[in-house]
């Protein structure tokens, strides 16, 4: 009796074991059919690779289709993410660092650009020209943007919290349309909206600084990424194409930009020129600037006061797809 227990004991154990390693074998074999990637105006890179088609030819022999989502502002491309609208989603950042600390299951795998992208802006007639003047004014900002983010470190910097100021949500275009139509006294502004405005109106950079702009980070839900590695691995391997592209060709580059978005050549190159592609790899300095924007959000109450920002920011940051691909 004993012996014929034990022998349905082991075909048992054998037949769960055989199930596992099927449904291991099973995910394994699931193939993917497309991928979706977002473009912006703020990541220029992106431009060039939609542009030329480099990532359709990347996947073509993969039977991989390719499909393009325009993100109008970092919140945008976040919530693309989060409900699987697109797989690789561009943001800054800090904004990444937010949906990070609010659960939101992404990496930070690519690095296109460190771009002053943002600034304080006024228009050409105000009298704002510090931050201090803000006490009591109408400011636009895109919560969760860097531009937000800017906003709140420069007050902060000065004694005020956004509690000195009414600070009006309003995405990144809306926002300049506010400035110039006088519904704000001033706008926390993102290009290329904030150069069109400048080469358009005359509007001022009232406050600029360059290390307060978090880096330009390409994003991957985590589950795609354990899923798919190689498929993170070419999307990069595209990238870093256009990147390079872009610092050839920084002229064709404004031209892709201005088609794109509509707008004049000298504001498509007034844009691009705040921008260095220069270092792809998320790294170290990423890790710094973002602990030290989280410290700001933590105070600001924009993230909770129970996460730990180092652990949160060294989970986001992710460099062995980059380092794999480019070094």
């Amino acid at each position: 009796m004993k012996k014929w227990i034990a022998l349905i004991l082991t075909v048992i154990s054998i037949t769960i074991l055989m199930s596992a390693c099927s449904s291991s074998e099973g995910k394994e074999k699931v193939e993917l059919k497309k991928v979706v990637l977002d473009y912006a105006y703020y990541s220029p890179t992106s431009l060039a690779l939609k542009e030329f088609g480099w990532a359709e030819e990347a996947f073509v022999e993969q039977g991989i289709e390719v499909e393009w989502v325009l993100s109008h502002g970092s919140n945008k491309a976040l919530e693309f993410l989060n409900s699987k609208s697109v797989d690789f989603g561009s943001t800054a950042g800090a904004a990444a660092l937010i949906a990070k600390s609010n659960g939101s299951p992404i990496e930070s795998v690519y690095i296109y650009s460190k771009p002053e992208w943002t600034a304080l802006v006024a228009t050409g007639d105000s009298d704002i020209t510090s931050v201090e003047q803000l006490k009591g004014k109408k400011v636009a900002a895109t919560l969760g943007t860097d531009p937000y983010i800017f906003l709140l470190r420069s007050l902060q910097e000065v004694g005020l919290s956004s509690k000195d100021l009414e600070i009006v949500n309003l995405q990144h275009s809306d926002g300049a349309n506010a400035l110039l139509t006088g519904q704000v006294e001033a706008w926390a502004g993102l290009d290329p909206h904030m150069a069109k405005v400048e080469v358009d109106s005359g509007a001022k950079l009232f406050l600029r600084d360059h290390e307060k702009n978090t880096y330009g980070t390409l994003n991957v839900r985590s589950e795609f990424a354990e899923q798919h590695p190689e498929v993170v691995e070419t999307v990069i391997e595209v990238y870093e194409k256009a990147r390079k592209w872009v610092l050839e060709n920084p002229d064709e580059a404004a031209d892709i930009l201005a088609k794109e978005a509509e707008m004049q050549l000298e504001v498509a190159k007034k844009s691009l020129e705040r921008n260095d592609f220069s270092d792809p790899i998320p790294g170290q300095k990423q890790i710094d600037e973002l602990t030290a924007a989280g410290e700001v959000l933590q105070s600001e109450n924009v993230i909770k006061g129970n996460v730990d920002i180092r652990t949160i920011v060294g989970e986001l940051i992710t460099d062995q797809f980059a380092k794999k691909v480019i070094e």
